[in-house]
């Protein structure tokens, strides 16, 4: 019967009081009318089954008749009602708003099969961190490698499409045939590539993507077989990819196979291809980063001199995020946990309050024979249906905020901008609201039900306040407070490191300049006079338009993309073998850096006369002069860069062309029609860069008339200005820094909140002790000082355990921090004298109404 025992402790304590001893007396009956073995187990089996059904029965009465009295009760508070759902609300919403984002980033599967096997292969040149690779080295490594299952290459391609519709220039990727078996992807509609669609010479075919076929082809299923021009060639149309296929970026709208030649593996120095592998079942990144040290080994033992001290990096697909980015993301979330906290504490506070003031209700319901487990069991029922309500707002707050923290996601990874609030996000969301209703309800409940007596009959609601209920109470807002002010330093310091980031000198003036791409097919324009008259014609009209300053063509515009990394020689100068020599390289016309504003300091600029048959020249940068020619004159010195060797005839001021946090790096401007070979010719100028005396957008349609009169299939694209090319770099700080400033901003108002509930109900508890105070000569300025004190001190010693915590999460933030230093003084003194404003903003209405209390009143009142 022990067992059985156990069992009743399923049923509610009431239950067991008053039927348990009777359920044992029956089994104990049915045994000993049970002949022999089987019947005995029969009827234990009936009898755990009844326990099991009954006690669920039991619960769910109990649970109706708590819920029916919470929702009663609550009803009856309106104001108290709205606070709590609201401030649970707010925590659960930044909660799950951060989780979804920093799920569908860092932790959620990619959308390919077996996601978790699929790696990325970059070479790792010396000093360099990563590059792509070349097609002879991408063709060694899968051929020698051991550890993958296979490997596939793929590079990034913008392309003109053309004969459906206006010119359009669109971004996509030319494939191995293999790439899109390997990512398992399938087709919505026709088939994928084939080897004989990859194969040298094989005609052009082409996949759509779902977006480009219902905009551009308005989902026409014919599509499949129709001929279309993508930079100037012919390509068939083979298939449509799904709505959610998204690789290698989001930008991707396009694929085509790569279709290598013999001269493509020539030249290993040539790097342009990306390589992803799927590793054998149970190779570990571990195993599979070996074998490829042992590859890169044989290569350079084999071309010593284009494989010196070329390695391999392996890292999983789903890890090509960078390392701020992952910091930024779980820093915002970190955030939201701390504004869920601050929302319990919160809370929890309230509800001890307005526990006090239900001790009389509490004595009766005791006195009426409800036992501790009954009067915990009932707050936890109110709390949870707090939490519950808060939940689903806080969800349709978080619903709302995702699409505005969606440009914290990265581009560079194969997944929708945006995460959908899935299952996933919804059973987070249902377990933060079940702890939040828990962890701001426990206390309070198991307060309620601690030895409940007639003691709460005797006292009125002012009175009999324990001392360590106060104490408790003070903690928890020093709490909120201490969890305000990390939050408070942390979006300072990335305040201080934004506007740091927003005042550097790019090298460059972003004011009235506009920018725009007409990339020439390599097709149509693979004579360098052929592209030279069309840049002259383009320039040749839109310098004569009204408003224009002046304008030119650059190949890569400054930190929308690095540029062309090639090695460089300087005659008769021996470098240090750690140095790493090479440098960023475009191609410009004539009056580019006057256009960009960017300072020639000796010398002169590229000019007309700068053609394939003059001279070869460069202008160079400063901080090339400074490594390679320090405190020389460099005019009409000679270096080697892509594979010719040239004099310098100008130097120009640093510009900054991979952001705005890293420092300035060598920089070679070519003439535009000194492109030396045919492999160069990608990287000729596509970005038309125009300075305009008033509005540059109006500029516009007038632009577009010019190239269209240039080349009536050329289309125009990524119109930016150039200030937000620049302002792109800064982006997702600005958006993390206005997410975390938010959440600051909601945690001091909860503070406040929560000092002021702490004191108002200091007034309440002590109206007795104020009224004699008062009558026995105390000024309004000493009760004023009686308050204030209480909330001082609080705040205080918050204010100080936020300053050390802060000092930590500083230096946890610290490479989110563009050079600011995590102990910034300015930035923990703003913060202090918040906190010093939350705490007088919170106290004041509580002191007021302490120094208006009428003493004979307060006296009287029980």
């Amino acid at each position: 019967m022990r067992a059985y025992r156990a069992l009743l402790h399923l049923f509610p304590s009431s239950f067991r009081a008053e039927y348990g001893e009777d359920m044992c007396a029956i089994l104990a009956q049915r045994r000993r009318e049970a002949s022999g073995p089987l019947a005995v187990l029969a009827v234990w089996i009936g009898a755990v089954l009844d326990v099991f059904a009954n006690a669920l029965r039991a619960h769910g009465d109990v649970l109706r008749q708590d819920l029916r009295f919470a929702a009663r009760t609550l009803g009856r508070s309106p104001g108290f009602t709205a606070t709590a759902i609201l401030v649970s609300a707010l925590g659960v919403g930044a909660t799950t708003a951060t989780f979804s984002i920093t799920d569908h980033v860092l932790v959620r599967p990619l959308p390919f099969p077996e996601s978790d096997r699929l790696v990325k292969l970059w070479e790792a040149p010396p000093g360099y961190g990563r590059n792509e690779l070349s097609p002879a080295n991408y063709r060694d490594w899968k051929a020698m490698s051991m550890a993958f299952e296979d490997m596939a290459a793929f590079h990034t391609l913008s392309a003109n499409l053309v004969g459906e519709g206006d010119p359009e220039r669109l971004d996509g990727a030319a494939v191995g045939a293999d790439l899109l078996p390997m990512l398992g992807a399938r087709p919505a509609l026709g088939r994928i590539f084939t080897a004989a669609d990859d194969q040298a010479g094989a005609p052009g075919t082409l996949l759509l993507g779902h977006g480009l076929w219902n905009r551009r082809f308005g989902g026409d299923p014919a599509v499949l077989g129709r001929k279309v021009l993508l930079d100037d060639a012919p390509y068939t149309v083979i298939g449509v990819m799904p709505r959610d296929f998204h690789f290698p970026s989001r930008d991707a709208e396009l694929w085509t196979t790569m279709r290598l030649e013999s001269q493509d593996y020539e030249d290993r120095g040539d790097c342009y291809l990306h390589a992803v592998g799927r590793l054998k079942r149970g190779v570990t990144l571990d195993e599979a980063r070996a074998d490829m040290r042992l590859v890169t080994a044989r290569l350079e033992r084999q071309y010593p001199k284009e494989n010196a001290r070329i390695g391999a990096s392996v890292f999983r697909l789903r890890d090509e995020v960078s390392r701020q980015a992952r910091l930024l993301l779980a820093a915002l979330f970190g955030a939201a946990l701390c504004v869920l906290l601050i929302a319990c504490t919160n809370l929890a506070s309230l509800l001890l309050a307005r526990a006090l003031f239900r001790r009389r209700e509490l004595a009766v319901r005791s006195a009426l024979g409800a036992g501790r487990e009954r009067l915990v069991r009932q707050q936890l029922t109110e709390s949870l249906l707090l939490a519950l309500a808060g939940g689903l707002l806080g969800v349709a707050l978080a619903a709302a905020a995702v699409p505005l923290v969606a440009r914290l996601v990265p581009n560079s990874l194969p997944i929708a901008e945006t995460p959908a609030l899935d299952v996933r996000v919804l059973l987070f969301a249902a377990l933060a609201t079940a702890l939040t209703g828990v962890g701001f309800g426990v206390v309070p409940a198991l307060r309620a039900g601690r030895d409940p007596d007639a003691s709460g009959l005797r006292e009125g609601t002012r009175g009999g306040v324990g001392g360590r209920r106060e104490k408790l109470r003070s903690a928890l807002v020093v709490a909120e407070v201490t969890v305000s002010v990390v939050l408070l330093v942390s979006s300072g310091l990335l305040i201080r490191a934004l506007w740091r980031l927003q005042h550097v000198d790019p090298g460059f003036r972003t004011d009235g300049v506009l920018t725009l791409r007409t990339a020439l097919p390599w097709s149509k324009y693979e004579k360098t006079e052929r592209r030279a008259q069309f840049y002259e014609q383009v320039l040749g009209e839109v310098r004569q338009l009204p408003g224009v300053a002046s304008a030119a063509y650059i190949s890569f515009l400054p930190m929308a993309t690095r540029g062309m990394i090639q090695p460089v020689q300087v005659p008769g100068r021996s470098p240090d073998p750690s140095e790493i020599s090479n440098a960023s390289l475009r191609f410009v016309t004539p009056g580019f850096f006057a256009t960009m504003g960017i300072p020639i300091r000796q010398g002169r600029d590229v000019s007309q006369s700068d053609t394939a048959d003059a001279r070869p020249v460069g202008v160079v940068s400063e901080s090339f002069v400074r490594r390679y020619w320090p405190g020389l004159d460099p005019i009409g010195r000679q270096f080697q860069i892509a594979s010719q060797l040239r004099t310098v005839v100008g130097v120009v001021g640093d510009v900054r062309v991979r952001g705005l946090e890293s420092t300035s790096e060598p920089q070679v401007y070519l003439s535009s029609r000194q492109i030396p070979d045919r492999a160069l010719m990608p990287y000729a100028p596509k970005d038309l860069v125009v300075r305009a005396s008033g509005e540059p957008a109006q500029l516009l349609p007038a632009i577009r008339r010019a190239v269209a009169k240039a080349d009536p299939q050329q289309p125009v694209s990524n119109v930016r200005p150039l200030a937000d090319i620049v302002d792109a770099e800064t982006a997702p700080r600005s958006v993390q820094v206005r997410v975390l400033g938010a959440f600051a901003a909601i945690a001091v108002m909860l503070a406040g909140i929560g000092i002021h509930g702490l004191l108002a109900f200091a007034v309440s508890n002590r109206a007795q002790e104020i009224g004699v105070r008062v009558a026995l000569g105390a000024r309004p300025a000493d009760v004023l000082k009686l308050v204030l004190d209480e909330g001082v001190r609080v705040a205080a010693a918050g204010t100080v355990a936020g300053v050390a915590l802060a000092y930590a999460a500083g230096r946890a933030l610290e490479a989110l921090l563009a050079g600011v230093s995590p102990r910034d003084g300015a930035t923990f003194l703003a913060a202090v004298a918040l906190a010093l404003v939350m705490t007088v903003a919170g106290s004041v209405l509580p002191a007021l109404r302490a120094v208006r209390l009428d003493p004979l009143s307060s006296i009287r009142a029980e």
